[in-house]
């Protein structure tokens, strides 16, 4: 038996038992950094399986690590488990229906993403112990990428710091690499203070904190003529100071998402916003304090990385769907306007199809437009080299962070998909870890690039992991 069909063979063995885990967190949904059920969860799966177990890493409570192997090189394979706010949602139906009115759901698929790459560790640590080979496998459970960048605070921490290579994979519309190409992120809030007053018999007495909010919020908008095209900008108001008109806001708070190209350009661009922050609180006559909270870097590449998990992606081959798979999808796209999915296809590069889930791998050369979000997996490929999949556990076209997604999360055609992403890891972590010129490399890649340009954390040396 080959390797590839050896671990394939441990990925299928185990198959029902990891989408039975991707179950049990989707029945748990919780938000970034309070995820303690899904990380027991992940933990009683390592320990179970064999692997050494850590918990609290990098003092974060709900990030889990597990190691299997000895010697050799330390190949890291990284799951998510973490949901988002307001998408509770019914599994299997085509029609919106919350299990909880207003409450958490996964919403981005981390249920499959952490049961998957769990998945793939296991299946390389038991074709290690079988095989008597040298070399270590990682499995990091990680909290809090959605807004929370627990990977770069456990960057800076030194976690990844005796790690090889790294790989990890997303749920998406599309079987294939994830072009390595991201926003730089920072996250901060404006807390203004004034002074409260009577708004109708004494107003000139006031100072008003959510009018430093509006004018800072005017402000940035119009500085958006004058920023790179490819920067953003968006603000929620976390506190408008009070529900009464009568009363003058004595405080307010803005949060701001600042995005751009590059790490540099984003840490410019903050403090540009920054900037019409101070002004707001001037022309108000209030005071406002920064409070950052969290940033990622953009993703590096490593083309010797990306075509590997290429190629085991296309060795394993697409999940195989069947017909009750194909109609759900089809049920699901009719809850989806056709600009939703033409998007999907722009993106992937790929020419429309008549079916409505991803039954095929997109070629590594295939790129389409990019539209870019941000991750903190951009961390860690400036810290080791790395590469992600995608495998596409849902309805071609379902847009990411919707109740579609969540009601999604807990199909047959989610599970297989899943599954063969995961052999497709396990495939590429034991060819790094038996394979001395691959991993070599990957890894003349990354020095080469990090050596141009050096990596600096995005964070604030004050900044701390915090629940939302």
């Amino acid at each position: 038996m080959s390797n590839e069909n050896a671990l394939w063979s441990y990925v299928e063995a185990k198959r029902a038992g990891f989408s039975a885990l991707a179950d049990r967190v989707w029945e748990t949904p919780e938000l970034l950094y309070r995820e303690h059920r899904s990380a027991e969860a992940h933990r009683e799966m390592l320990e179970a399986e064999g692997f050494r177990t850590e918990v609290g890493v990098a003092g974060i409570e709900t990030a889990v690590m597990g190691e299997a192997g000895e010697g050799g090189p330390v190949i890291a394979i990284l799951g998510e488990y973490d949901a988002l706010p307001g998408l509770s949602q019914q599994a299997g139906v085509d029609y919106p229906s919350p299990v909880e009115v207003g409450g958490s759901g996964h919403g981005c698929g981390h249920n499959l993403l952490g049961a998957g790459a769990l998945l793939a560790a296991t299946a390389v640590k038991d074709w290690l112990a079988a095989e008597g080979l040298p070399g270590r496998v990682r499995y990091y459970g990680c909290p809090a990428e959605e807004g929370g960048a627990a990977k770069t605070f456990m960057v800076r921490d030194g976690v990844f710091d005796d790690v090889d290579a790294a790989l990890s994979w997303h749920p998406m519309s599309f079987n294939g690499i994830i072009p390595p190409l991201t926003l730089a992120v920072a996250m901060v809030d404006f807390h203004f203070k004034g002074r409260t007053s009577h708004a109708a018999v004494s107003p000139h007495l006031g100072r008003s904190a959510l009018d430093a909010v509006e004018l800072m919020n005017v402000g940035v908008n119009y500085l958006r003529e004058h920023v790179p095209q490819d920067s953003r900008m968006h603000y929620a108001v976390t506190d408008p100071g009070g529900i009464a008109p009568n009363v003058v806001q004595e405080r307010a708070t803005v949060r701001y998402s600042v995005r751009s190209l590059k790490r540099k350009d984003m840490q410019s661009l903050v403090e540009r916003v920054t900037n019409v922050a101070k002004g707001a609180a001037m022309m108000t006559d209030t005071t406002v304090e920064v409070d950052f909270i969290s940033a990622m870097s953009e993703m590096l590449d490593n083309p010797p990385l990306y075509k590997l998990l290429q190629r085991h992606m296309e060795s394993a081959g697409p999940a195989q769907f069947d017909e009750a798979d194909r109609d759900y999808a089809r049920r699901m796209q009719g809850t989806l306007t056709d600009a939703d999915i033409e998007a999907a296809y722009l993106a992937s590069g790929v020419e429309p199809k008549e079916t409505p889930i991803c039954d095929f791998v997109v070629p590594y050369e295939t790129r389409g437009v990019p539209m870019l979000g941000s991750t903190d997996l951009g961390d860690i490929s400036w810290t080791v080299p790395f590469a992600q999949l995608g495998g596409a556990t849902y309805a071609i076209g379902t847009p990411g962070h919707t109740w579609q997604i969540t009601a999604q999360g807990k199909t047959p055609a989610a599970h297989k998909a899943m599954v063969q992403v995961s052999k497709a890891l396990a495939g590429a972590a034991a060819e790094l870890l038996t394979t001395p010129a691959v991993l070599e490399e990957a890894r003349a890649d990354f020095a080469a690039r990090t050596g141009k340009t050096p990596y600096e954390s995005p964070l604030t040396p004050d900044a701390r992991p915090r629940a939302a």
